[in-house]
């Protein structure tokens, strides 16, 4: 039977968490591996356990924004629980790791007949909410440098580690700004010993100073998630 290290299945009461590792498989994050594409109709529910997730906008076929992190705090799938059969969103691996993967009619059967399963379900609906709102309101009163310092951080957290792989080519895609703005906003993380960057590998050097650089909407998202999911 697999195990799992991811939050909200580890926060399920014992009964409801083996009931639901017992029917999951552990699948591979492979890095830019599309999970789910936007408005098709979702076959498999994943728990990152490691790794993390990317959830993009994507509208009259441009290339899309980043407005969403799933990692081992949450799961790609929520909407089922609403009745919802199609992912709003593009989903796409940006770190590489692992999950623990359901087929869509399991995780239906089995959240039909979990109270608890149900609840910690809506609960992450909720955060990931408010997570859509504060980062569509980000992209639009938040400069390229806070907005990226706030996106370091919530990939370090999810990584569970101060290093990991990003090319400015695809910061650039995921915060929907020009190459030169995520260089220059990089470069000056760089020059105030916040971060190190070479040929991909970022290395967070002073997560304090990053906090304190990173706009308010990174904070915004750990309160809401505290307060939700406890």
């Amino acid at each position: 039977m697999p195990t799992s290290s991811n939050q909200l299945i580890e926060r399920l009461p014992r009964a409801a968490r083996s009931r639901l590792i017992a029917l999951c498989e552990p699948h591979p994050l492979v890095l830019s591996e599309v999970l789910c594409e936007a408005k098709t109709s979702t076959r498999y529910v994943y728990f990152p356990t490691e790794g993390f997730i990317s959830l993009v906008s994507v509208i009259d076929g441009n290339q899309g924004i980043e407005v969403g992190m799933v990692g081992q705090e949450g799961m790609l799938g929520a909407h089922l629980a609403l009745g919802v059969a199609s992912q709003p969103l593009h989903a796409l691996v940006q770190g590489a790791g692992s999950a623990l993967r359901i087929n869509a009619r399991a995780f239906r059967a089995e959240l039909s007949q979990s109270p608890a399963l149900q609840s910690a379900v809506f609960r992450y609906l909720h955060v990931l909410m408010a997570q859509l709102a504060v980062s569509t309101a980000c992209v639009r009163f938040h400069s390229v440098q806070p907005r990226l310092a706030r996106w370091l951080l919530m990939s370090q957290d999810r990584a569970a580690s101060d290093g990991f792989r990003v090319t400015h080519e695809f910061l650039a895609y995921m915060l929907g700004v020009r190459r030169v703005g995520i260089t220059s906003a990089a470069s000056a993380l760089r020059r105030d010993g916040l971060i190190s960057y070479h040929r991909g590998d970022v290395t967070v050097l002073d997560r304090k100073g990053l906090e304190a650089a990173a706009c308010t909407c990174y904070a915004a998202d750990c309160r809401s998630y505290a307060a939700v999911m406890g």
